[in-house]
């Protein structure tokens, strides 16, 4: 069955839903996307992110752009770093940038298995009481304290996008990824911002598991 008869069957029976819940006196808004509008689904892989006195220490200048990424103003950065964990070393780690007020290393459970972590899952920026790691680069040696996670899937949108799906920043969606094993993600928090691409962010882990390539795209299923 091909993506358009899918698209359709799909609509009809979401379009069955809304007639049944407005016959029941349920008052539904006029403008959201009530057709099943399809997120970009993108793989975050293992990455560091650096604070400018870490970069500094570790390489001796600011982070060099690369190339850009998805989400405006984000870039790989030309320097990697190695991590050194309790049990097991990671090397030629990528770093984004620009550089953050904090440091923060993000990877998957896997990772976290290999390197001897407990990583919990948590949003980017939300560092508090986690586990920390060495960061070493060919010139220096820098020890975190904290800030190892493993990041949490999320979706990226403007308002814009936020307004025509119905949803708001910080609310918990579930997502059906449409990939060669489809699953439905829970807990996927909504991020909204101006400067942000449309786009739901899971990790290596999440993306072996349900099969994902490069042209696999989400659905939001449910709202919380």
């Amino acid at each position: 069955m091909n993506e358009k008869v899918i698209n359709e069957i799909l609509g009809g029976v979401i379009q069955t839903l809304v007639d049944q819940l407005k016959g029941e006196g349920v008052s539904l808004p006029t403008d959201c996307a009530v057709s099943g509008e399809t997120i970009p689904v993108e793989l975050s892989a293992r990455h560091a992110h650096l604070s400018e006195a870490d970069a500094m220490e570790l390489f001796g200048h600011p982070l060099t752009p690369a190339r850009d990424l998805s989400q405006p103003g984000q870039f790989l950065a030309k320097e990697r770093v190695r991590l050194i964990g309790p049990k097991g070393v990671m090397d030629n780690v990528a770093v984004l940038g620009p550089s953050r007020g904090s440091s923060q290393i993000e990877i998957s459970q896997t990772d976290a298995r290999i390197l001897g972590v407990k990583a919990p899952v948590r949003q980017s920026g939300d560092i508090k009481d986690t586990p920390g790691i060495i960061l070493a680069s060919e010139n220096s040696i820098v020890g975190l304290e904290q800030g190892v996670i493993v990041a949490a899937r999320h979706i990226h949108m403007t308002p814009e996008d936020a307004r025509r799906l119905c949803v708001s920043d910080n609310q918990l969606v579930s997502v059906r990824l449409d990939s060669g094993r489809p699953i439905i993600l829970e807990d996927v928090l909504v991020r909204v911002n101006e400067q942000f691409k449309l786009s739901l962010h899971i990790d290596f882990d999440e993306g072996n598991g349900s099969g994902w390539h490069s042209k696999v795209t989400g659905r939001i299923v449910t709202r919380q």
